[in-house]
């Protein structure tokens, strides 16, 4: 029987079919029961002047996965003032999740080698089982840039767990692209999300 919870968090600005295709792979790879979808308000490390608010983007990844069984979508980010970090969200998760629970965050192949940059990392990765979703072929490398602030079984950890999902050429980057020049996004994001990017007038040029 399927058990556990995946967190993926992420701007989500807009959510779109490449992100629910790796949520689809983390939940049958995984087994979790649970996949919950994190907006953030504000990361810390991505600071985009075309991010629409946070009401809107927590509208439109609810809209995406509605009638996803075993799928959620959390505010508890756009609830918080301040930056994003993503060891309070986990800390907050942790408290509510039995503890012989498997309790996973999900990150992509190009966040991996950033992870050294994120608050108290060391006690993030203590925490929660780091699964790193990548494309087929991508090579996590050495990881040399990790190994000042973690411990050496810390890295052996993130370099095992590896999660291949099939490969999507999408970008968040390129359907706000498509918006701004006025062409359509038909089949990069779900149906409502197009809908709801179409009436609320998001991405567009001003």
């Amino acid at each position: 029987m399927a058990s556990g919870v995946a967190l993926f968090g992420g701007s989500f600005n807009p959510i779109h079919h490449g992100h629910l295709i790796i949520a689809r792979a983390v939940v049958e790879e995984l087994g979790v029961e649970r996949l919950v979808l994190v907006p953030s308000a504000c990361p810390p490390h991505k600071q985009d002047h075309v991010l629409a608010s946070a009401a809107d983007r927590l509208a439109m990844a609810r809209l995406a996965v509605e009638e996803e069984s075993g799928f959620e979508v959390s505010d508890v980010e756009l609830l918080r003032a301040g930056p994003s970090y993503t060891i309070l969200t986990v800390e907050a998760f942790r408290r509510e999740i039995p503890a012989d629970q498997a309790f996973y965050w999900i990150i992509g192949g190009d966040t991996l080698p950033e992870l050294h940059t994120w608050y108290r990392v060391r006690e993030l990765v203590d925490l929660c089982r780091i699964v790193t979703a990548v494309r087929p072929g991508f090579d996590v490398g050495d990881l040399s840039s990790l190994r000042p602030c973690l411990s050496a079984e810390q890295v052996a950890r993130l370099q095992a767990d590896v999660l291949t999902t099939p490969e999507i050429d999408i970008s968040a980057t390129e359907v706000r692209r498509r918006v701004a020049k006025g062409l359509s996004i038909r089949y990069l994001v779900p149906e409502k999300v197009c809908i709801y990017i179409e009436q609320h007038g998001l991405y567009r040029r001003h």
